[in-house]
């Protein structure tokens, strides 16, 4: 791994990932290139304010959920080549609902360059920390729809309040929101704005 970037379990003892892109469970159906293992890996500089944001939804009774941190280039290309395959309908019904395969890069919902690459952006989600249970957000990750929007229509009022939640938690310790995807947020004074990196996830 290169220097400055580090397992973000490592660097935030207690946190907890799913590193989804290095299962079957995404929204391409499998193991995505790059993601040799399931760990999520940032810049020093994403853990320490991730480590602020855990304690910050401590305080409120909640934990963070990690999907995704830094994200090799060759993955990011992997979903390009897979937005423009033939449509199987594998995991249409439940990532894609609304939308044709190549329309998730018009949409903004996969970036042919994307900030995961420079090591400073995270998908994640919160969870109860009395029950270990996820907090409900009217939506799973990578649902590319309007409802995963912020603010959108259609969610309840306590799955919008839990998305509040999450931001505010986030925009304090230093995180922009992504407005089509209410769990991904980059950091603001990200250390390496303008490099997007290719090593693998291992």
């Amino acid at each position: 791994m290169r220097d400055d970037f580090v397992f973000v379990d490592e660097a935030v003892p207690g946190i907890r990932w799913d590193a989804k892109y290095a299962t079957w469970d995404n929204f391409t159906g499998r193991p995505v290139d790059g993601y040799l293992a399931n760990r999520v890996v940032g810049t020093r500089a994403l853990c320490a304010a991730l480590a602020d944001a855990k304690a910050g939804a401590a305080a409120l009774g909640f934990g963070l959920l990690l999907w995704d941190g830094y994200r090799p280039r060759r993955a990011v290309d992997c979903f390009v080549r897979w937005s423009r395959s033939p449509e199987d309908g594998r995991t249409k019904r439940r990532h894609y609902p609304n939308l044709e395969r190549h329309q998730i890069l018009e949409q903004g919902y996969v970036a042919a360059r994307s900030g995961h690459s420079r090591g400073a952006t995270v998908d994640l989600t919160l969870y109860h920390l009395a029950t270990g249970e996820r907090a409900a957000m009217g939506g799973d990750h990578d649902l590319m729809d309007p409802v995963s929007h912020h603010g959108a229509p259609g969610v309840t009022p306590a799955e919008a309040e839990n998305r509040e939640c999450l931001c505010a938690v986030m925009e304090a310790c230093g995180f922009e929101r992504y407005p089509c995807e209410w769990w991904h947020y980059t950091l603001r004074d990200e250390p390496y704005p303008d490099t997007y990196f290719d090593f693998p996830v291992a």
